[in-house]
C-alpha cells in the first residue's frame, strides 16, 4: 500500500489530520480499488498543498489582491479531481471508476478547467469570499460537522457561529448573484435573471410554470437556482457539486454518514472541555443501544420459556379424537411470545442530512454504484422484534423498510432506502415500484436497473453481508413531473417488506 503523504511541517500535519479522510473518502469513489485511492489520495494531497503555498507565497499576494483560494478540504478535493485527470491522460485510466472516465472527456468536465466565466457559479462564488467565510461555509454545511466542532476548528466563538454561518450564506448568496449576471448568456436567460432572483429569495414563493420549463432545459440556470435558494437544503449539493464536479452527491452522502457516525461514537467531546452536559446525540444513541440490548434478551428469555413450558391436550379431546394414549403432546397453535412495543430507533440514515442532504443537484453526472468505504459509512443498528412462536417453523417477519425522500427540486429528487432483514443475509436485491412514472438516473451503494415502474437494487460488492435484525442502506437519484408519491410495494430478496 502506498505511503501516506509526509508533511513538511507542524502546520502540515495538522492539516493532514483534520483533511485526509474526507480525502480519502473521495479517492474511493474516484478509483476502482483500495490501493488505487490511496494513491490518489497521496498524490492529491501533495499537490494541493503545493498549490496552497503557491496561493500564499504567489504574486498575486505580493501585488496588494486577496489569492482567489478555496479553503482546504475544497482544494485538496479538486486536487483529487486534477490528479485523477492526469491519470488518465497518462495511460492509468484502468485505476479510475469507469463513469468517472467518461466524465472527464466530457463538456461538463472541461467547464472546471475552462474560461473562469463559464466555470459552475458555486466554485467561483466560494473562491469570491474570504478564505475563512468559505471554509465555514464548507465545514458546517458539506462537511456536515456540528457548529462547536467548525468553531474549535477555526477559532470562532462559539455563542457566534451560528449567526456568523447566517451572514456567510448571505454573503455567498451575493457573490452567485453578482456572478451569474456576468456570466455570458442567452436573451432567453438574462431576461429571467431578475425573475430567478426574486423567486429564490422568499421560501414562500411559488416559481412561475414557464421560469420552472426554462430551468428544467438550462443548466446554468438550474445552477444559479440552487446557489440562490438559501432555503429547502439544497445548499450542501449545490456548494459540492459546483466545486468538485463528478461524484458530488456520493461524496456528500458518505459525509454525513461519516458525522453520523462520529456522534453516536460520542466524539466530539464538548468544547469547552469541561465534562459539562453530555452529547445530546450520543447520548441517545447509547441510550437506543442499551434499550435494543435488553430488549433482546427480554425477547429471547421469553422464547426459551415457552419452548421449556408443558403443554397437552385434554384426556378427553384425545379419546374424541381417536389420538393414541402415548402421543406427545404439542404446543397450543394460539400461543405466542407477547409481541415487544415499536423500539425507538438509533441514528437516522443521511442523506443527508442534506443536500440534505442533503442535498440539491450533484452538479455531477456519475456516482458510485459499489465501492469500499474508507471510513464508517452510517450504521447498522439491531432491532429487536417479537416474534411468533407458529407451531412449527418458527418464521417471523422477513424484513421492514424505511423510504426517505432526502430532497426535491422541479424535475428531480434524491431519496434514501433503509430496509431492516430479520434474517443474516450472504447478498440482496431490494424490489420496488412508483405509481407516477419516475425515473432512477443514479444509484449509490448498490446498482439498479428498471422495468417501467418496477425498480431493483443490488448490493455493492462491499455491503452483501448483513447481520440478522442488521440494516442496509443505499440512495438514488431520479427524476419526476406532475407527483412524487413514495415508492410501495418494496421487498427484500423476494419477500414482502413492511413499512418500519
Amino acid at each position: 500500500m502506498p505511503d501516506l503523504p509526509t508533511p513538511q511541517d507542524a502546520a502540515e500535519a495538522a492539516l493532514l489530520s483534520e483533511c485526509w479522510d474526507a480525502v480519502l473518502s473521495y479517492a474511493d469513489l474516484c478509483t476502482a480499488g483500495s490501493t488505487a485511492a490511496t494513491q490518489l489520495a497521496t498524490e492529491a494531497f501533495s499537490l494541493g498543498m503545493r498549490e496552497a503555498r503557491f496561493a500564499e507565497t504567489g504574486p498575486a499576494r505580493g501585488a496588494g489582491r486577496r489569492s482567489a483560494h478555496l479553503p482546504m478540504i475544497p482544494l485538496l478535493l479538486t486536487a483529487v479531481r486534477s490528479t485523477a485527470a492526469a491519470w488518465e491522460e497518462q495511460g492509468q485510466g484502468h485505476r479510475l471508476d469507469p463513469e468517472l472516465r467518461l466524465w472527464l472527456h466530457s463538456d461538463n468536465a472541461a467547464r472546471y478547467t475552462g474560461p473562469p466565466l463559464q466555470r459552475p457559479l458555486a466554485l467561483r462564488g466560494l473562491r469570491d469570499l474570504q478564505e475563512a467565510d468559505a471554509a465555514l461555509l464548507w465545514l458546517a454545511e458539506v462537511e456536515a460537522l456540528p457548529l462547536p466542532v467548525v468553531a474549535r476548528r477555526l477559532g470562532h466563538d462559539p455563542a457566534a457561529v451560528a449567526d456568523e454561518l447566517a451572514q456567510v450564506r448571505g454573503l455567498f448568496r451575493d457573490r452567485c448573484h453578482r456572478n451569474h449576471l456576468d456570466t455570458p448568456m442567452t436573451g432567453q436567460c438574462r431576461s429571467y435573471a431578475r425573475l430567478l432572483d426574486a423567486v429564490t429569495r422568499s421560501p414562500a414563493a411559488d416559481t412561475p410554470v414557464d421560469l420552472s420549463r426554462h430551468m428544467a432545459r438550462c443548466v446554468e440556470c438550474a445552477e444559479a437556482a440552487a446557489c440562490l435558494r438559501l432555503h429547502g437544503g439544497g445548499l450542501p449539493g449545490a456548494l459540492v457539486g459546483g466545486v468538485i464536479g463528478w461524484g458530488g452527491l456520493a461524496y456528500l452522502e458518505r459525509r454525513r454518514r461519516a458525522a453520523e457516525v462520529r456522534l453516536g461514537a460520542g466524539r466530539p467531546d464538548p468544547v469547552d472541555g469541561q465534562g459539562g452536559e453530555p452529547n445530546s446525540v450520543a447520548h441517545k444513541a447509547r441510550v437506543v443501544r442499551n434499550g435494543l440490548l435488553v430488549a433482546a434478551v427480554l425477547v429471547s428469555l421469553l422464547a426459551l420459556a415457552v419452548s421449556m413450558m408443558p403443554m397437552g391436550g385434554s384426556d378427553d379431546g384425545a379419546a374424541a379424537s381417536g389420538d393414541s394414549g402415548n402421543r406427545q403432546p404439542v404446543a397450543d397453535p394460539g400461543a405466542s411470545v407477547p409481541s415487544v412495543g415499536p423500539l425507538p430507533s438509533g441514528s437516522k440514515s443521511s442523506g443527508g442530512g442534506g443536500p440534505s442532504a442533503s442535498a440539491a443537484s450533484r452538479g455531477s453526472t456519475g456516482s458510485k454504484g459499489s465501492k469500499s468505504e474508507p471510513e464508517p459509512q452510517g450504521t447498522s443498528s439491531s432491532t429487536a422484534r417479537g416474534r411468533e412462536q407458529g407451531s412449527g417453523d418458527g418464521e417471523s417477519a422477513t424484513c421492514e423498510f424505511q423510504y426517505e425522500l432526502v430532497n426535491q427540486w422541479p424535475d428531480g429528487f434524491q431519496a434514501t432506502v433503509t430496509v431492516t432483514s430479520a434474517e443474516a443475509l450472504a447478498n440482496w436485491r431490494v424490489s420496488w415500484s412508483f405509481r407516477d412514472g419516475q425515473k432512477v438516473t443514479q444509484m449509490w451503494d448498490a446498482s439498479f436497473a428498471q422495468n417501467g415502474s418496477r425498480t431493483t437494487a443490488a448490493a455493492a460488492d462491499y455491503n452483501k453481508s448483513v447481520p440478522a435484525d442488521g440494516t442496509l442502506t443505499f440512495g438514488f437519484l431520479a427524476t419526476w413531473q406532475g407527483k412524487n408519491s413514495p415508492a410501495y410495494d418494496i421487498e427484500l430478496n423476494g419477500e414482502s417488506c413492511t413499512k418500519a
